[in-house]
């Protein structure tokens, strides 16, 4: 079973480091959701999270499409909880 907490937790700290370390464009990168997908899949533990290590291009993928539904649906909850529950789902 996923941990969704562990997985809001994981997309949390990506987006923070993804803007440090494109802090001189205050975070703009039109490519963000490749830096988000490698990171996860390398440097963190989403693999344990979700129950199954995805691969990097359809997590890219998934970042893309949540961001896109995200912004069409605005839904009250926080983006990463919001997005946890969808990975989890798909990746399970």
């Amino acid at each position: 079973m996923a941990d969704l907490d562990r997985i809001a937790a994981l997309l949390s700290e990506v987006s923070e480091t993804h803007h440090s370390v494109y802090r001189i464009t205050d975070g703009d990168d039109p490519d963000w959701a490749t830096f988000y997908a490698n990171w996860l899949v390398e440097l963190s533990e989403l693999d344990q999270a979700l129950g199954a290590k995805p691969v990097r291009s359809e997590l890219t993928y998934m970042l893309v499409r949540l961001d896109k539904e995200y912004a069409e649906q605005s839904p009250d909850e926080p983006w990463p909880q919001w997005y946890a529950a969808r990975l989890a789902d798909h990746f399970s």
